[in-house]
């Protein structure tokens, strides 16, 4: 199995949290950039986080012919109806406009009672090899949102979710909680799993 990997998100905060899980897997991860690949435009244009990690993935791997590993996540939020999902990055219109998205997103819920706020971060991890074979881990945790921002740490809609279990939003919880039990976590888990069953298989 081959120990490095090319991380197709050019996310650098994505890249540290699955760098945080990855390394005690014995896989080291490498950016596009230090893998050499040009700089493209991957056009996520997928209805699930699943056609987009999926995409990411393979367009990188076809341009730099090594293992790849691409994640697409978002929240998804109950009450609106399963949104932001797939545009999480996007919802105020600029991608990565964490304060834009958190903005939008605590218009639309200020009037939703607490109870009613419930929402999951979901992450779709896909790896995809030289040989055309892939496979794809999926990872959730479930919260509920406030409607005002705590905490520093994290990136995205993190100060605005409290996990199930925690008091603490993922703004405010350490790092290496957070990568203990994050939606990043449990998929990175099941890849684990899944990479250990094919191992096994050969």
């Amino acid at each position: 199995m081959e120990k490095t990997i090319v991380a197709a998100t050019g996310n650098k905060h994505k890249i540290k949290e699955i760098e945080a899980i990855t390394a005690e897997f014995g896989m080291s991860i490498i950016s596009k950039d230090e893998a050499g690949v040009p700089d493209v435009e991957i056009v996520e244009d997928g209805e699930t986080f699943e056609e987009n990690s999926y995409k990411k993935a393979y367009e990188i791997m076809k341009l730099c012919g090594r293992t790849t590993i691409a994640d697409d996540s978002g929240l998804v939020v109950d009450c609106l109806n399963g949104a932001p999902g797939v545009y999480s990055a996007r919802f105020a219109g600029t991608d990565g406009d964490d304060d834009a998205n958190n903005r939008k997103l605590i218009g639309l819920i200020k009037d939703v009672p607490y109870e009613n706020r419930t929402a999951r971060f979901v992450s779709v991890i896909t790896m995809v090899f030289p040989d055309g074979q892939s496979i794809v881990a999926r990872g959730e945790v479930e919260g509920h949102l406030i409607t005002e921002k705590r905490g520093r740490e994290g990136f995205g809609y993190d100060p605005l979710f409290v996990p199930d279990g925690y008091e603490q939003t993922f703004g405010e919880l350490a790092p290496e909680v957070k990568n203990a039990i994050s939606h990043r976590a449990n998929a990175l888990k099941n890849l684990r799993k899944k990479l250990m069953d094919k191992e096994v298989s050969r």
